[in-house]
This record gives C-alpha cells, structure tokens and sequence, in this order.
C-alpha cells in the first residue's frame, strides 16, 4: 500500500440469523488472504436488553439490526474501499451484498461519522476520545461550531457521559436553550 490510507466503517448485508457467522467467516478470511491491513473490525449490532419476566430480572442480547454487520475498511483518500478488499467482502459466504451500493460491482457508500457514532454508543462503546472541558453551571462560553457560530451562551447543564452541556442562547431577544457537546464550544472567554 503506497497510498495514505483512512478508515470507514460500510454497512454489510447478509441473511438474516447469519450474521455471527458472517462476521467469524469475514475474520477467519481476512486472516487467511492476508487482508488485515484492509479490513480491521467486524462487528454485529447488538445490544443488552434487561427484562423483567416473574419477579426476575433477565438480560438478553439482541441484534439492533437484523440482516446486517458493520466493517472496518482502509480507503484510499477518494473514500471508497480498495477492489481487493471490496472483493474479499462482497465474496464472503453468506454476504449478499453493500448498503449503500447500486449493484453491477458498484462500489458502496460509507456510513458517515456521527452513524458511526450513535451505533457504537448505542453498543456501549465508545469511538471518541473523552474531553474533559473545564466548565461550570452559569459561565459563558463561545459557541464555535453549528448553526449558533459565534454566539455566546450560559450553560445550564453539564453531562460529562454524554460530552454535552445545556446553554441558553439569546436569539431575536429570546432566551433559547440549546444542547451542544464539547466540542462545540470554547471556555476561554476573557
């Protein structure tokens, strides 16, 4: 590989119920062609479900999307996946294909950032590093990203599990309260 490589994650489908097999025949294929530098993880969308079934209380895994598993793929700078690793994908027993591809060897769209994110989050699992924002309740910090660019807000709220704080926002005179997460805002105000 003598280009610059990135990753993304593509949306795998396959029959439904197969999907743990998908997932061991992709790994076990990746191992034996020599693709690990291409493909890196696979994984099926799943998460714990608590119920609560006569008095007792039962933990179950359940897949989130059924008929579907998620991979890892380097890409080139252009965004699409190699045609060695589309091909050792697309040929795997039990896959029938790409989300997001047209068919007739089409190569397929990845997932955008923010899926990505809300998937592994609702996987229990985190994809961003944790920032940890030196803020309180009542200051003021500039907004740098979004639709509320340069403005100025209050927080009201801090949630440092979900990376969000509450501030409240004037716009046209109005007080408006708006979520925003670490990233979009700047607590060096002087």
């Amino acid at each position: 590989m003598t280009e610059e490589m990135e990753k993304a994650w593509f949306v795998v489908h396959t029959y439904s119920g197969y999907e743990h097999k998908v997932k061991a025949n992709l790994e076990s294929r990746t191992q034996t062609m020599g693709m690990t530098e291409q493909i890196f993880r696979i994984l099926v969308p799943e998460q714990e479900v608590s119920t609560v079934q006569d008095g007792e209380v039962k933990t179950t895994v359940e897949n989130d999307f059924p008929g579907y598993v998620l991979v890892e793929i380097a890409t080139p700078q252009d965004g699409n996946m190699t045609d060695e690793a589309w091909y050792v994908v697309r040929n795997t027993p039990g896959v029938t294909g790409f989300l997001g591809s047209h068919g007739a060897g089409s190569k397929p769209n990845s997932l955008l950032p923010e899926e990505v994110d809300l998937l592994m989050r609702r996987m229990g699992m985190v994809t961003k590093e944790v920032i940890d924002l030196d803020v309180e309740v009542g200051q003021t910090v500039k907004i740098i990203t979004g639709p509320f660019n340069g403005m100025e807000g209050v927080v009201t709220a801090i949630d440092p599990e979900k990376q969000t704080i509450e501030a409240t926002v004037e716009v046209f005179g109005r007080e408006t309260p708006t979520e925003l997460t670490f990233n979009d805002v700047d607590t060096s105000l002087a």
